[in-house]
């Protein structure tokens, strides 16, 4: 099954985003970007729906109080993001992709069953992530969200006796001020663990091969093997400040913008 693209996008969107989003519709997706206002440059074929009808704005204040203007701080898009995939499972809507995430070939899923890769050797990634509705991990969240404090029963030893060590010392009350992807993929590997579907991962290399290395993207290389690797399917870019610049030829990313106008 050749599942509908979903996603959610906060403020400005670059040029990196714009380039990717073109890639998931040239793969041939549908492409959904859900958002909280109009998205200036959203490309040509891309639809934008209201975030609003998935989760409410309303909840970023749960995660982090915004700014005195009223701005999202930091972490709030990324954590409010990890929550808002969720909903999209819950409700059926489709695969979800990070806008970063740049597709070399169409995602065929089984909608009877999860869909997520690795991320790194102990740690699965939800950059990439379909689940099906009423599945456990969508349960888990959906039920997390229920509580005030938002404080799953998931977390692991190392992140509970730092938020016990936190409060105990008068900080934040807060999990969400601990770490910025405690809802993200460290949630979704205790999860996916819990539910014993870690074996269903797809391997490192199907959508994190330039993970957490943006020069493998950005600077000048010898990025056919990438491109041509038949395992790969598409390559989460994570550009870490960089989805700004302009593409420097002989890059990946040269590639990407000619390949994907």
């Amino acid at each position: 099954m050749l599942p509908e693209i979903v996603t959610f996008w906060h403020g400005p969107m670059d040029a990196l985003r714009q380039t990717c989003l073109r890639s998931q519709l040239a793969a041939g997706h549908r492409v959904t970007v859900y958002s909280f206002d109009t998205i200036p440059g959203l490309p040509a074929g891309i639809a934008n729906a209201d975030a609003e009808a998935i989760l409410p704005h309303a909840f970023s204040e749960r995660l982090r109080p915004p700014q005195p203007d009223g701005s999202w701080r930091d972490w709030t898009t990324l954590q409010f993001s990890d929550f808002f995939r969720m909903k999209l499972m819950a409700k059926n809507l489709g695969l979800w992709l990070d806008a970063d995430v740049l597709l070399l070939k169409p995602v065929e899923i089984d909608p009877a069953k999860p869909y997520f890769a690795w991320e790194r050797p102990r740690q699965l990634g939800n950059s990439v992530i379909y689940l099906p509705p009423g599945h456990g991990i969508v349960a888990a969240f959906e039920e997390l969200m229920e509580q005030e404090e938002l404080t799953p029963n998931w977390l692991s030893l190392r992140h509970r006796v730092t938020f016990m060590m936190r409060r105990l010392r008068g900080g934040s009350n807060r999990l969400a001020d601990i770490r910025v992807a405690i809802y993200g993929p460290a949630a979704l590997t205790a999860l996916a663990r819990r539910t014993g579907e870690l074996g269903c991962a797809l391997p490192k290399q199907s959508f994190y091969a330039v993970h957490a290395e943006p020069k493998l993207f950005f600077d000048p290389s010898s990025y056919l093997g990438l491109v041509t690797n038949p395992e790969i399917i598409g390559l989460h870019i994570s550009p870490k400040g960089r989805g700004g610049e302009k593409p420097i030829p002989g890059s990946l990313y040269a590639w990407a913008t000619e390949r994907f106008v």
